[in-house]
C-alpha cells in the first residue's frame, strides 16, 4: 500500500514538474519618471484614508464630550 507512494505522488497531476522556469523579466521605470507613492497608496487612496481618520477623530471627540457631560444631545 505504501510501497509506491513516492511514485504515485510524483505522477500526480497536482504536483508541478521539476522543469526549470524561465526567469521573469523585470520591468524598470524610466529614471526620470518615478511615481510618488506613500506606503504604496495612490493619491486618491491617501485622501480617503485621511478623511476616514478625520471622521474617526471627530466621532471619538464627540463621544468623549457626551460621556464627560460637556455636551448634551
Amino acid at each position: 500500500m505504501l510501497d509506491n507512494l513516492r511514485e504515485q505522488a510524483a505522477s500526480s497531476p497536482f504536483m508541478p514538474d521539476d522543469e526549470p522556469e524561465a526567469p521573469v523579466p523585470q520591468r524598470r521605470r524610466p529614471a526620470g519618471r518615478r511615481k510618488k507613492q506613500f506606503l504604496g497608496l495612490t493619491p486618491v487612496q491617501r485622501f480617503v484614508m485621511a478623511v476616514m481618520l478625520m471622521l474617526t477623530v471627530c466621532l471619538l471627540g464627540a463621544m468623549f464630550l457626551v460621556i464627560t457631560g460637556k455636551f448634551w444631545l
